[in-house]
């Protein structure tokens, strides 16, 4: 690629990214909804949980600033933990990237009512493709290579960590690394997203990047189907770990949600 091919990419990349921090900005100017509300108390916070992606690491998370309640491994996920959190909570926000976000997506589904926000990161109901279907996905053959690469790089990063960035990526126990493949070649909770019970959040933003040669940039655009109100930004590039590439996009994001949440506890 030539330099000046390259800059132009970066400069589209850059332009985009302060084009959505000035609309969320925008959408939060001049008002503060955690004030006290009429009883003079402040609204109490939903927690925020964070679930994470497969093979991920806890330093994905390092660069962004919201607050969060709890950062559920992807073993977690896999052993039923945020179920149980979700199930002594009134209302909360879930943070879902890759895996996780499917993992999101599972416990909207079944608990609606208790979504006060999503924010959706590279997020699939369906990681895998069907030929048959058509639907947009990952092959076998690509997955097993991305299991095969984070071995090898000992979890330096299935493409790299970039230079400056916190490794979004660990290496785990062979039997963990299974298990989240076969969730990965299973799970489909397409079928639960149906319109009539989508959740009940006020402020939904999912994130995506144009090129991502893990989940398909289709997958946001079905996304977007089932919750019409969501707010979508397509990131330029093939990045999959997002939240070290736009940790300022998801914290106002994350943000969105704690106002929109207070908001309306506010009101009732």
């Amino acid at each position: 690629m030539a330099d000046g091919d390259y800059e132009r990419g970066r400069s589209r990349e850059i332009g985009a990214i302060a084009a959505e921090l000035k609309r969320l900005a925008a959408d939060r100017e001049g008002r503060n909804l955690l004030r006290p509300n009429r009883e003079g108390r402040a609204p109490a916070r939903p927690p925020v949980f964070v679930l994470n992606g497969w093979a991920a690491s806890p330093h994905a998370w390092d660069l962004c600033k919201f607050p969060c309640t709890h950062l559920f491994s992807y073993v977690e996920q896999l052993d039923g933990e945020p179920e149980k959190a979700m199930e002594n909570v009134e209302r909360c926000i879930l943070v879902g990237w890759s895996m996780g976000g499917s993992s999101a997506l599972r416990l909207a589904a079944r608990w609606p009512e208790k979504i006060a926000g999503l924010v959706l990161i590279a997020a699939t109901p369906r990681m895998m493709e069907e030929k048959e279907t058509g639907w947009r996905g990952m092959s076998p053959h690509r997955l097993e290579a991305l299991r095969y690469g984070l071995v090898m790089t000992r979890g330096a990063g299935f493409f790299g960590v970039p230079e400056g960035k916190p490794n979004p990526y660990l290496a785990d126990e062979p039997a963990n690394l299974e298990r989240g493949l076969e969730y990965l070649l299973e799970t489909d909770v397409r079928a639960q997203l149906a319109p009539s019970r989508q959740p009940l959040a006020t402020s939904i933003h999912i994130f995506q990047s144009e090129h991502d040669g893990i989940v398909r940039p289709e997958n946001a655009a079905w996304l977007k189907s089932v919750f019409p109100q969501a707010s979508v930004t397509m990131v330029p590039g093939t990045e999959h770990a997002l939240p070290i590439f736009i940790p300022e996009l998801v914290d106002e994001a994350v943000d969105s949600c704690i106002r929109l949440a207070a908001a309306s506890q506010d009101i009732a």
